[in-house]
């Protein structure tokens, strides 16, 4: 018992090298230029031992984007004990929220570049629903403490109740996610004589805070 113990230790182990090291990879590199041999070397492990725990490159991304995901989310929840969250109204939730996507470009950029080619080779692969499912469970889960923040704003009347859950759900998370990846990848332009990413990203924040709230 204790070497099969140890046998599935070790399998758990050299799984989460292997994405670790892909995701490093994706980030730096893309997702596309990525090889699964490169993967394999860089993880020390035979191309033959890494398709016996990932079978597709596809497998392999989603499996990434479920961990990285659900890791970052479990962690910016942790920053406040049960007690602090159930005294908070739903603005101060939103905002909450909304401060998280300026954590990601703050300080987890690495998310934001793998984030960047994920969804396009995620549409363009021809994977099953089945396959995609670990991926689309823990978005489920944001879609869960967002609803579980805009009843308590509706409850407390400090949302506006003329904007629908799904609206602004959809629309802070698309809109907000887009920016700071726009600034991590480089792909907004920022003039020496005017602004800087962060500020304009408080200010994105700030605006979208105004529009969903009723707070005076």
């Amino acid at each position: 018992m204790r070497g099969k113990g140890k046998d599935i230790a070790q399998m758990a182990e050299k799984r989460q090298r292997i994405m670790e090291n892909g995701f490093r990879l994706f980030a730096e590199k893309g997702i596309e230029s990525v090889t699964m041999p490169e993967i394999a070397a860089a993880s020390n492990v035979s191309r033959a031992s890494l398709y016996l725990y990932f079978s597709t490159k596809l497998e392999l991304v989603i499996a990434i984007a479920a961990w990285k995901w659900d890791e970052y989310i479990t962690w910016h929840n942790g920053i406040l004990l049960p007690e602090e969250l159930e005294k908070m109204t739903g603005a101060e939730r939103l905002r909450f929220y909304l401060d998280a996507f300026l954590d990601l470009y703050r300080n987890h950029r690495d998310i934001l570049r793998f984030n960047y080619n994920f969804n396009s080779f995620l549409q363009h692969e021809a994977g099953t629903a089945e396959q995609k499912q670990p991926y689309f469970r823990v978005t489920e889960k944001m879609g869960e403490q967002f609803h579980e923040l805009y009843q308590r704003g509706m409850s407390d009347g400090t949302l506006n109740p003329d904007i629908s859950e799904q609206t602004m759900f959809s629309s802070s998370f698309h809109i907000m996610l887009a920016a700071v990846t726009r600034y991590a990848v480089g792909l907004a332009v920022v003039y020496e004589d005017g602004g800087d990413p962060e500020s304009e990203l408080v200010m994105l924040k700030e605006l979208l805070y105004t529009k969903y709230t009723q707070v005076k």
